[in-house]
C-alpha cells in the first residue's frame, strides 16, 4: 500500500505542476545544432584549455538568456564547443552564439544609410541616446530607434553619405588600398589619441568602397569599417577605446516612473575613468561623432548618442525598445566578452517531421522489445507471466513519472539514447525476476516447501540482483561523468531505470511473490500456474499433513 501511494503522491504532484509529457530532446523536438572552432584572439597558439571553458560557460549562458530548455553546451575535442537547441531556428541561433568575437566600443567617425526607409514610413527613428543611470525618479528619455540607424538630418532624411567632420567626405581616387595589419600593436593607442583620431585618405576611400557583407580585418588599435546586422547602416569606427572585459553588468529594464525599456550598464573601475574621458568629449562634437558603437564580431550591435557626461560608469541606454530588443542587447553587452575567437565549423539543423520519425521508430523498438519479453514470460513461467507484467507496468509507470517531473524541475529532456536506456530497462526488469525465480527452484530442489522456497530464495537473490543493479548503476554514473552530447542522455536514464529497478523488485514483485504462494491456485503448483513441480524439478511435492485429531474416547 505505501509503493502504491507513493505512486498515487507523484500522479498528484504531476497534476499540481500542470505536467502530463516528458520534455523531448534535441532529436526528437527537432533544433538546430552549430560546431565553433576556436582559435586565440592573436591567431597564434594552441588554445588554452581553461579559456575554452571559459568561453563553453558565457556561451551556455547566452543560450540560456534565449528562454529554451534543453539546451546543450559542450567542448568536443580541443578546440570546438558544440551548441545543440531544441525548436530554435538555425539563423536565431547563429545571430545569438555565432557573435562570438570580443565585445567592443568604438567612437563613430562617420555613418551612412545604406536601405531606403519603407515607403509607410512618415519619419525616419534616430539614433537610441545614452544617459547617465538616474539615482532618483527622472523624466524618460524621448523614445527613439533601439537599432543601430544612421544618424539623421534636421528633415528626418538619413544623411546620404559619409561625413568627415560634420561635412560631406571628398571624392577620392579608388587607388590599389595598403594591406592593412590583421593583428593588433603591442603598444595601444591611448583614449586621448583615439579620441583625437582622423581617418587617413585611405581609410575614407575604402569606406567610401565599402558594401556590407564585405571583410574588413577587425584589429583593436586600427579603425574598422562595418555595418549594423540589419545592414542598414554602415559605419566608419575609430580605433577601440573601451574593451568589454570593462563592462561590469548589463541589464533590461523599466525604470521606475517611466513606461519604456532601456538597458543599464556598469563600468568597472577602469572603464569608468575612460567613459568619462569619452562622454566629456563625445558631448562635445556634432552628429554622427557623438555616437559610440557597441562592435560583436566585426558588427555594430547599436550606436547609441551620448547626452551628457558619465561621470560614474553607469549608464542608460534608452530608444524604442521592446522587451525582446532590449533583453537581447543587455545580453550582447552581458555575455559578448569572450577569451578566445571562433569560427563557424558546421550547422545542422533537425526538423520537427524527422524528430518525429526518430521517436516513433524509438517507440517502435521499446514495444517490441517490450511484447518479446511478455511472450517469453508467458510461454516458460505461464500463470507467474503476471508477476513479470505487473513488474514492468509499475516500473514503466514510475519511470514515466520521473520523466515527467524532473522535465518540469530540473530540465531533463528526453532524448534518442535516452529511449535506448528505457528500452534496456525492460531487460533488467525482467531479469531481477529471473534471478528470483530460478532461487526458488533451487530451493525446491533441495526439498523445501514452496512458502519456505519463496522466503529464501528471496534472501539467496537479493545480494545478486543489487550486485548486478549496482554494476549497471555504477557504469551508468562513469558513463555520465565521461560522456558528452547525447550519450549522457543514456547514461541517465540507464541510472534512473536501474534505481526504479531496485525500488520495484522489493516494493513490488517479492511481496507480490508472496502472496502469490498462499493462494491455492500457486500454492499448491495447479496446472499452468508456473509452480508445477515439474516446471520447478522436483521429483516429488510433499503436501502438509495435518495432525490427527483424537475423539475422547479414544483418548
Amino acid at each position: 500500500m505505501i509503493f502504491f501511494s507513493f505512486i498515487a503522491v507523484l500522479f498528484g504532484i504531476m497534476a499540481l505542476a500542470g505536467s502530463w509529457s516528458p520534455k523531448l530532446g534535441l532529436d526528437l523536438r527537432g533544433g538546430t545544432t552549430i560546431t565553433l572552432t576556436a582559435r586565440n584572439v592573436s591567431g597564434t597558439g594552441a588554445v588554452d584549455s581553461a579559456s575554452l571553458e571559459q568561453a563553453r560557460t558565457i556561451i551556455q549562458q547566452r543560450v540560456d538568456s534565449i528562454g529554451v530548455g534543453e539546451s546543450e553546451v559542450a567542448t568536443v575535442g580541443n578546440d570546438q564547443i558544440q551548441v545543440s537547441v531544441p525548436n530554435v531556428a538555425p539563423a536565431q541561433l547563429q545571430e545569438m552564439v555565432g557573435q562570438t568575437a570580443q565585445l567592443y566600443f568604438r567612437p563613430v567617425y562617420a555613418a551612412e544609410a545604406v536601405t531606403a526607409p519603407a515607403p509607410e514610413t512618415t519619419a525616419a527613428p534616430t539614433d537610441p541616446t545614452v544617459t547617465a543611470e538616474p539615482t532618483t525618479d527622472a523624466s524618460a528619455e524621448p523614445t527613439t530607434d533601439a537599432t543601430a540607424a544612421p544618424t539623421e538630418g534636421a528633415t528626418g532624411e538619413p544623411t546620404p553619405s559619409p561625413t568627415v567632420d560634420g561635412r560631406p567626405a571628398p571624392s577620392l581616387p579608388t587607388a590599389p588600398p595598403t594591406p592593412r595589419p590583421t593583428a593588433p600593436a603591442e603598444v595601444q593607442p591611448t583614449t586621448e589619441e583615439v579620441l583625437a583620431w582622423t581617418p587617413s585618405a585611405q581609410d575614407q576611400a575604402d569606406f567610401a568602397a565599402f558594401t556590407c557583407g564585405d571583410d574588413f580585418p577587425d584589429v583593436t588599435d586600427q579603425p574598422l569599417i562595418t555595418c549594423d546586422r540589419d545592414n542598414t547602416a554602415k559605419y566608419l569606427l575609430a580605433p577601440v577605446v573601451i574593451p568589454g572585459d570593462m563592462l561590469v553588468s548589463a541589464s533590461a529594464g523599466i525604470p521606475q516612473g517611466q513606461v519604456s525599456w532601456v538597458v543599464n550598464l556598469q563600468l568597472d573601475g577602469t572603464g569608468t575613468t575612460i567613459f568619462n574621458t569619452v562622454s566629456t568629449a563625445l558631448t562635445q562634437k556634432d552628429a554622427p561623432q557623438n555616437q559610440f558603437a557597441i562592435v560583436l564580431d566585426s558588427e555594430v550591435i547599436s550606436a547609441p548618442r551620448i547626452n551628457e557626461v558619465i561621470p560614474n560608469g553607469q549608464a542608460m541606454i534608452s530608444g524604442d525598445f521592446t522587451q525582446a530588443t532590449a533583453t537581447d542587447l543587455a545580453n550582447v553587452l552581458k555575455y559578448g566578452a569572450l577569451p578566445l575567437a571562433f569560427d563557424l565549423s558546421e550547422v545542422s539543423n533537425v526538423s520537427p517531421t524527422l524528430g518525429g520519425e526518430q521517436l516513433t521508430a524509438g517507440l517502435i523498438a521499446g514495444a517490441i522489445g517490450l511484447a518479446l519479453v511478455i511472450l517469453y514470460a508467458i510461454v516458460y513461467y505461464r500463470a507467474l507471466a503476471v508477476v513479470v507484467i505487473g513488474s514492468l507496468a509499475v516500473a514503466a509507470v514510475l519511470t514515466y513519472q520521473f520523466m515527467v517531473l524532473l522535465g518540469e524541475g530540473m530540465g531533463f529532456a528526453l532524448n534518442l539514447p535516452g529511449i535506448a536506456g528505457v528500452i534496456v530497462a525492460i531487460g533488467m526488469t525482467a531479469d531481477s525476476f529471473i534471478i528470483f525465480f530460478e532461487r526458488i527452484r533451487d530451493e525446491v530442489r533441495e526439498g523445501r516447501s514452496l512458502r519456505s522456497a519463496i522466503e529464501t530464495g528471496w534472501h539467496g537473490s537479493r545480494r545478486t540482483i543489487l550486485i548486478a543493479d549496482a554494476v549497471s548503476l555504477l557504469s551508468a554514473l562513469v558513463l555520465f561523468i565521461l560522456a558528452i552530447g547525447s550519450v549522457k542522455g543514456f547514461a541517465f536514464t540507464l541510472g534512473l531505470t536501474t534505481l526504479i529497478d531496485i525500488a520495484v523488485v522489493f516494493w513490488f514483485t517479492k511481496p507480490l511473490m508472496t502472496l502469490l504462494g498462499r493462494t491455492r491456485y500457486f500454492g499448491e503448483g495447479r496446472r499452468f500456474s508456473g509452480f508445477e513441480p515439474d516446471h520447478l524439478g522436483a521429483t516429488q511435492r510433499k503436501a502438509a499433513r495435518r495432525r490427527p485429531t483424537l475423539t475422547p474416547k479414544e483418548a
